[in-house]
């Protein structure tokens, strides 16, 4: 009797002991190889590889694609790769566009409309990394026309897309209320002091993007919302990271 007692004296010692030890040491099974992004908002935000791949793994509509390898001939003016943009700076790294991949395929589908009309779309903008986020509201810190970072952008889950029309065969502008990133009255999409073909133009593209499932940024023409923009998480991927992963995902010849 005594010897079993001492068994399970034993066996509840080192049931203890290794309690004690294991809560010395950091427990990493629900951690992420990355960390916790270092926003000061707590957001939860995707900004390593490994947390996004994991993400597309169980997801695989989270997947981002090059709208210029998904749209073939589309056309980029990508203002925040050049200093011609409000911030006077070079933001991005690249000249790129990238959404996430329903977006992609409604863009898709807003083009083979707008082909019917002999027009075509220009790309000005789409993801955008968080830390660009902070940047432009550092510069313009107006929630009326950019997005708070204690928030977020949709451009920063890959869901958003700023763009205007062209004709498809000159690759001229079709004209518009404003150019791309004013922020001036005129840039809301209700405002109505405008010439006719103005107006005419700017509500063909809204009322073309809202039948595939955009909607118009409130305060700016050319901006949209994808309808599922909520589903798709925050990203703080810069441009590199997003190419190498796109490189990796291609069949090999």
């Amino acid at each position: 009797m005594k010897y079993l007692l001492n068994i399970i004296l034993y066996a509840i010692a080192m049931g203890l002991f290794i309690g004690f030890a294991s809560c010395g040491e950091p427990h990493t099974e629900e951690k992420d190889d990355c960390g916790d992004h270092p926003n000061p908002y707590g957001l939860d935000i995707t900004h390593c590889k490994e947390d996004f791949l994991a993400e597309v793994g169980k997801n695989p509509e989270l997947m981002l694609v090059d709208l210029e390898d998904f749209l073939e001939g589309v056309q980029l003016d990508i203002k925040y790769a050049r200093e011609d943009n409000f911030t006077g700076e070079v933001i991005y790294t690249a000249p790129k566009a990238y959404v996430r991949k329903p977006v992609a395929e409604a863009l898709n589908q807003v083009r083979d409309s707008l082909f019917s009309l002999g027009l075509d779309f220009i790309v000005y903008d789409a993801y955008r990394p968080y830390e660009a986020t902070v940047k432009f509201f550092e510069v313009y810190p107006d929630p009326e026309f950019l997005a708070d970072p204690q928030y977020g952008s949709r451009h920063n889950r890959g869901c958003a897309v700023d763009l205007t029309l062209i004709d498809s065969e000159t690759g001229e502008k079709l004209a518009m209320p404003t150019g791309f990133d004013e922020f001036i009255d005129q840039a809301h999409p209700e405002y109505t002091d405008l010439p006719e073909e103005v107006i005419e133009n700017r509500d063909l593209l809204i009322g073309i993007m809202d039948h595939f499932g955009f909607s118009v940024y409130p305060t700016e023409w050319w901006h949209f919302d994808y309808h599922r923009w909520e589903d798709f998480p925050l990203m703080d991927l810069s441009f590199e990271e997003i190419e190498k992963i796109l490189e990796k995902e291609q069949p090999e010849s």
